[in-house]
């Protein structure tokens, strides 16, 4: 299982193994590359710890326990979660801030795993039985096991002796923020979008804490070119230009759009431009990578993977726009929802189910190019205040675009045709969209979609799909996809 993930970790491997337990992991160096190989163990070697993610909190987590006697090796923040759990437990849990999963056992039979509480970290297990199994990706596990894998729900920890528990879940609110509660058209205060804007300021710039080069993939929309922005700004102020990447067709709007926001940010800018044929070859690839078959995550996917090849060349660490959209209402499906309850609760079930999708897209690709992709909008931080705004100010109507409080809160920050520019999908702003659509779906016939379409519940939406899920099912023999690949509503 290991070795099948040697794409993850480029920087080294450790194993340990006590009568019960065995535990590998595959280091991608971010942080003190010397000392950061694991397991993490005590001096004693009675307690292993191996984890992938970062932790945010942790210089303070680490002045607490050094505070409490905790004598520390390494300057990694995993090594702050393996002293505060020593100390505190697992409900130690609920403390750590950022995104991780993590797996520990102890010499006396004790083991535990546990995941963030949106699921940026990848976790997969075969369920509680005599022999229970875990992995960061899909292709990990033997052929034998993968009818039988799931994903370890996000927020929970399992222990054999107690199963499964919740330690932290999204927040359950409903907005809180009243200033807009009577009147429809009423405007946010200045306070209310200093508020967005300072949240994900914070974020940005605590994402960029790293020992390797930092740059942001940049499609020219508006989320990553806010990240972009906000980023910009910071390595000005140390006296350095960031990098950016684009990708896309020649002549695509998106290597436009990135263009035109790179030279108003100034930034150090990269491009890798690809031809329908390119495109169309790196698919297999793409699906066996992000272990997907949904068209949309596709799209996306293919100049993901392009792009973050092109990067990785320079880079270890990219900023990315993922999840905006989700808190700030950006897809086209959401315009649709008139009722303010209605859109908070569709917006909290797409977060919930980021996992198998979007999410699984930004670290397959980011796995398997040597790259950690950070994700601002999915700091808690920004989650908990983007969930406790009145849905109301994210409804679509009125001549209100998309995303119209996220616009308003950075006016200043971009041009303005940037900041009010219609919003595109990835896969279409790039030309995967159409290159990809049109080419796969003449892969298989009327006649052979309407046969087949129903091998999966839900069926099968359209030709080009059932492409994909050939091609799923060839790389990743043995996968039930019920339960682990999300699918998007409308695509």
């Amino acid at each position: 299982m290991l070795d099948r993930l040697t794409h993850r970790g480029p920087d080294g491997q450790g194993v340990r193994t006590f009568d019960h337990a065995w535990l590998g992991h595959r280091l991608l160096a971010i942080v003190d590359f010397d000392a950061g190989l694991q397991p993490l163990s005590d001096p004693d070697g009675t307690r292993l710890l191996v984890g992938d993610g970062e932790v945010y909190n942790y210089r303070r987590l680490r002045r607490e326990l050094e505070r409490r006697g905790h004598v520390f090796r390494t300057r990694t923040d995993h090594e702050s979660v393996f002293h505060l759990l020593e100390a505190d437990g697992l409900d130690a849990l609920s403390r750590l801030w950022g995104w991780f999963a993590f797996v520990g056992a102890t010499a006396d039979g004790g083991f535990f795993a546990a995941r963030d509480t949106i699921g940026i970290s990848p976790l997969y297990w075969t369920g509680p039985g005599d022999t229970v199994v875990f992995g960061s990706e899909l292709k990990a596990f033997d052929p034998d096991r993968r009818p039988d894998v799931e994903p370890f729900p996000p927020g929970h920890v399992w222990t054999p002796d107690e199963g499964l528990r919740e330690f932290r879940s999204l927040p359950e609110v409903e907005p809180v923020i009243a200033a807009a509660a009577s009147e429809p058209e009423a405007e946010p205060s200045d306070d209310v979008l200093a508020m967005i804007r300072e949240r994900l300021i914070a974020a940005v710039e605590r994402l960029m804490e790293t020992d390797v080069p930092v740059g942001s993939l940049l499609s020219g929309g508006l989320d990553s070119s806010i990240v972009t922005a906000i980023a910009a700004r910071h390595m000005h102020r140390q006296g350095r230009q960031l990098p950016t990447f684009a990708v896309g067709l020649v002549d695509s709007d998106d290597l436009r759009k990135a263009r035109q926001v790179a030279a108003e940010l100034g930034t150090d800018h990269h491009e890798r431009v690809y031809t329908d044929d390119e495109l169309i070859d790196w698919v297999p690839e793409v699906i066996r990578v992000i272990e997907s078959f949904d068209p949309q995550l596709v799209h996306s996917s293919v100049p993901n993977l392009l792009v973050s090849k092109m990067a990785a060349r320079s880079v270890k660490v990219v900023l990315i726009g993922e999840g905006a959209d989700e808190l700030f209402a950006g897809y086209d499906y959401y315009s649709k929802i008139k009722d303010e309850k209605d859109l908070h609760e569709e917006l909290l079930e797409t977060i919930r189910g980021l996992h198998v999708g979007g999410l699984q897209r930004v670290d397959r690709v980011a796995g398997a190019t040597g790259l950690e992709a950070r994700t601002p909008f999915l700091d808690l931080d920004v989650v908990e205040l983007g969930l406790s705004l009145p849905a109301q100010w994210k409804l679509s109507h009125g001549g209100r675009m998309e995303k119209w409080l996220l616009r308003k809160a950075f006016t200043g920050w971009l041009p303005e045709r940037v900041l009010w520019r219609p919003k595109a999908q990835f896969g279409e702003g790039t030309g995967a969209r159409d290159a990809l659509g049109e080419y796969y779906a003449s892969t298989v016939s009327p006649e052979e979609f309407e046969a087949q379409r129903g091998v999966i519940d839900p069926p099968l939406r359209s030709p080009e799909e059932l492409a994909y899920y050939r091609l799923f099912e060839r790389e990743l023999t043995g996968i039930d996809p019920r339960n682990l690949v999300g699918r998007f509503a409308e695509w």
